[in-house]
């Protein structure tokens, strides 16, 4: 990987939102911050492009609520083909958090995550993707 210098002009207040940007996400300069934005735009133009991504599934859910694990089972069955692994961690007696790595197109785990999500019982959910080259 090579690194290039160059120098960019912004007007005074995208200069002040990017220092906000900074400091809201503890980034340790301008320049980090930049390159934090562009890698986010080219994962999100990938996303919409449909192309091969990697990530995760982040669900947090009360496992005594009624079949929400055999119906999170039975969408990654659904799904197989797009699943890596998954994680199931017991944060106390009630709930569970799980991690599901997968890669494949974005819609595809789009998909998949939407329907994990909407599970009646899911506390929280989320999906992270990121290009994979």
């Amino acid at each position: 990987m090579s690194l290039a210098r160059f120098g960019v002009s912004l007007d005074e207040d995208l200069l002040k939102a990017l220092d906000a940007f900074v400091i809201e996400n503890g980034l340790p300069n301008r320049s980090q911050a930049i390159r934090h934005l562009v890698e986010k735009n080219l994962v999100e133009k990938k996303w919409n492009c449909n192309q091969i991504v990697a990530g995760a599934v982040v669900l947090l859910y009360n496992h005594h609520k009624k079949d929400v694990t055999n119906k999170a089972n039975d969408i990654q069955h659904e799904y197989f083909d797009v699943i890596l692994s998954s994680q199931h961690f017991h944060l106390n007696h009630d709930n569970c958090l799980e991690i599901i790595a997968v890669k494949g197109t974005s819609n595809k785990l789009t998909k998949l995550s939407d329907k994990l999500i909407g599970i009646k019982g899911i506390i929280h959910g989320k999906l992270v993707m990121s290009r994979t080259e």
